[in-house]
């Protein structure tokens, strides 16, 4: 059976669905509160109204009209780009989605002239580490933090493309 996943340009309609897929995956599987929700509807509203499409882009994983996840390539600062808001829905996961949608974002990272690529997640992320590590990516730094009403390790991860 084909898989019948697309991956398409994040749009405005997708914004709410969004925020609320974050915050209630991460209420649900790691306590947050609701500040994460709002952080997260701040940086699409920032995208929306700034990004440059030519060097910036999201993508909506989407089955048979049921979206999955999200990936966003955004630049941080000269030729690095950052991986932002990239989560699947749990029943999406384990299929080799998440993969295609990180190739998809790091070849349009370096299709648009970033030389590397950065990203911001927390140790408790096991799956998207293993991820991030079997794609060329290394752990810069991390840290205890208190966030989102909850303790964690954040982590700062890079990769050169």
């Amino acid at each position: 059976m084909a898989d019948k996943t697309t991956l398409r340009l994040f749009g405005a309609a997708d914004h709410d669905w969004l925020v609320d897929l974050h915050a209630r995956h991460y209420a649900e599987a790691e306590g947050f509160d609701d500040s994460f929700g709002q952080l997260v509807g701040s940086i699409l509203r920032d995208f929306e109204a700034r990004h440059n499409p030519d060097c910036e882009r999201g993508w909506v994983a989407e089955r048979e009209g049921v979206r999955l996840g999200s990936i966003f390539c955004v630049r941080l600062e000269g030729r690095t780009a950052k991986l932002r808001l990239f989560l699947l829905d749990q029943p999406a996961r384990g299929q080799g989605l998440g993969q295609r949608m990180l190739t998809t974002c790091m070849d349009f990272a370096r299709q648009s002239g970033y030389r590397k690529m950065q990203l911001w997640t927390h140790e408790s992320h096991a799956a998207a580490c293993a991820l991030y590590r079997r794609n060329g990516w290394s752990c810069t730094s991390s840290k205890p933090v208190h966030s989102f009403g909850v303790d964690l390790v954040e982590q700062a991860w890079e990769v050169t493309l």
